[in-house]
C-alpha cells in the first residue's frame, strides 16, 4: 500500500511542471533514438566493411597448407585443389567457393619489366568469391579453360605501358624448382581502387598456371565466401566435420587473413564512443538540473513533511522514484522511436551523398543497413538510464542535510 502511495505521489510530482518534465524526457527520447540509430548503423557498417574488404580478394575463410599463411612459398601447396573445392561445394551446398594458386614472377612488356604476384584462379567460380572480376574497366575477365590469358591491374598496365590485346612474357620459379615461363595475352585491366593491388597482382586461368608452374594439380588455397558474416563460424564447423582439415591443412578465419581489419574496427569504435559519452553526459546534466530545481522549489514542502515525522531517507527515495519514472518514460519512448527508425532503414537503407557513385565505381553495395539486435537497441538507452539515475543522487542526498525549521522558513 505504501509503495502504491509513493508511486502515485512521485507521478503527480513529475507533472507539477509538465513543460520542464517533457523537455527532460524529450532530451532522453532524442538521445536514446540517436544512440540506437548511430550504434545500429555503425555495427551495420562494420558488417558491410568486413564483407566489402573480404570480397575484394581474401574471402571469409580459406583452406591452406598450415605453413602457407606465415611462409607463402610455392612448395606449401594443397593437392588436388580443384577437386577439393568441388567437394566443398557439394558438401556445403555453397557455390561461392573457388580454388587458387599463387606464384611470383618477373613480367616484361616490350618496354619495361616489373615483379608481380600471379594468381591462378578458377574463372568460373572466382566472380562468386571476389569483386575483382566485376572491376575490369578495359577488356573482359578470364574465360573458363586453360587459355594463355591474363588480367592485370590498372597501375601495372600503366607502368608496363600495355593494354588489352598486348602480350606479356613472365618468368618465375615452378613448384619443382624448375623455370616457369610463359607468354600470355592481356584480355582485361581491372581497377580496384587499391594502388598496391592494382600495381602488383595479375590473374591467369588456374589450369594454365598449373601447367606453366608444374603444379601437378596442386594449388595454394580454397577460398570460401559466406552468404553473411555471421555464418562464418558455422561454416568452419561444417568444414571441420567433413574431414577436410588435417596435419598439413588449416582453416583460416578472416581474422587471420586480414588481422588489421579487426583493429581498424576497434579504433573506429573507440573514437565514436567518445561522441556517445558526451551525449550521455549532457542528458545526465539535464536530469540533474531538473531534479535539483524540483528539490529546491519544494524545500518548504519537504521541511513540513519532515516536521510531521517523515524521514529524509523516504523523501530521498521519493526523488529517486520520480527520476526512475521519468527515465523509464524516456527509455520506452526512445527505444520505440529508435526501433521504428531502424525498421524503416532496414528496408530502404541509408546512403550519404556520393556513396552510390563510389559503390558503382568499385562494385560495392550502394546502401548501408542498420544491425537490429537486442544489443544495439538497449546498449545506449541503458547507459542513459543509469547515468540519469546517478545524476539524481546529488539532489536526493541534499535532503539529508535539510533542517525542518529552516526549510519551512524558506521563501
Amino acid at each position: 500500500m505504501r509503495a502504491n502511495v509513493s508511486l502515485l505521489l512521485a507521478w503527480r510530482n513529475l507533472w507539477r511542471h509538465g513543460r520542464r518534465t517533457w523537455l527532460t524526457v524529450g532530451a532522453m527520447i532524442f538521445s536514446n533514438s540517436l544512440l540506437i540509430f548511430a550504434i545500429s548503423l555503425q555495427f551495420g557498417s562494420y558488417d558491410m566493411m568486413i564483407d566489402n574488404t573480404l570480397q575484394a580478394y581474401s574471402g571469409h575463410i580459406q583452406l591452406q597448407h598450415q605453413r602457407y599463411l606465415d611462409e607463402p612459398k610455392m612448395r606449401y601447396a594443397l593437392p588436388s585443389v580443384e577437386s577439393g573445392a568441388q567437394r566443398l561445394r557439394d558438401e556445403l551446398g555453397l557455390a561461392s567457393i573457388s580454388a587458387r594458386a599463387a606464384g611470383f614472377a618477373l613480367a616484361s612488356s616490350e618496354e619495361r619489366s616489373y615483379g608481380l604476384q600471379i594468381i591462378g584462379v578458377d574463372a568460373a567460380h572466382e566472380p562468386l568469391v571476389s569483386t575483382l572480376p566485376g572491376l575490369v574497366k578495359q577488356g573482359r575477365y578470364l574465360e573458363s579453360g586453360a587459355a594463355a590469358e591474363i588480367v592485370i591491374g590498372a597501375v601495372l598496365a600503366r607502368n608496363l605501358k600495355v593494354g588489352p590485346g598486348d602480350e606479356l612474357t613472365f618468368l618465375g620459379s615452378g613448384f619443382d624448382d624448375s623455370f616457369a615461363a610463359g607468354v600470355v595475352q592481356i584480355v582485361g585491366v581491372f581497377e580496384s581502387g587499391v594502388a598496391d593491388l592494382d600495381r602488383s597482382m595479375a590473374q591467369i586461368n588456374l589450369g594454365y598456371f598449373q601447367e606453366v608452374f608444374a603444379m601437378r594439380g596442386h594449388g595454394h588455397s580454397i577460398v570460401i565466401r559466406a552468404e553473411h558474416i555471421d555464418d562464418v563460424e558455422q561454416l568452419m564447423m561444417k568444414i571441420q566435420s567433413i574431414g577436410m582439415t588435417g596435419d598439413q591443412l588449416a582453416l583460416r578465419h578472416w581474422d587471420d587473413l586480414q588481422p588489421g581489419l579487426r583493429q581498424a574496427i576497434q579504433a573506429d569504435l573507440t573514437s565514436n564512443s567518445f561522441m556517445y559519452i558526451v551525449l550521455i553526459v549532457l542528458v545526465a546534466f539535464s536530469v540533474l538540473n531538473t531534479q535539483l530545481m524540483s528539490v529546491l522549489e519544494r524545500t518548504r514542502e519537504f521541511g513540513t513533511m519532515m516536521a510531521l515525522g517523515l524521514k529524509p531517507s523516504r523523501l530521498s527515495r521519493l526523488v529517486m522514484l520520480e527520476t526512475a519514472l521519468m527515465t523509464g518514460l524516456g527509455l520506452m519512448l526512445g527505444i520505440t522511436c529508435g526501433l521504428l527508425l531502424n525498421l524503416y532503414l532496414s528496408r530502404v537503407g541509408f546512403s550519404y551523398p556520393g556513396m552510390e557513385e563510389m559503390a558503382l565505381k568499385f562494385n560495392l553495395p550502394d546502401r548501408m543497413y542498420p544491425e537490429i539486435s537486442l544489443f544495439t537497441l538497449t546498449m545506449g538507452p541503458s547507459i542513459v538510464a543509469i547515468a540519469s539515475l546517478l545524476a539524481a543522487i546529488y539532489p536526493a542526498t541534499r535532503l539529508y542535510r535539510l533542517l525542518p525549521i529552516e526549510a519551512m522558513r524558506a521563501v
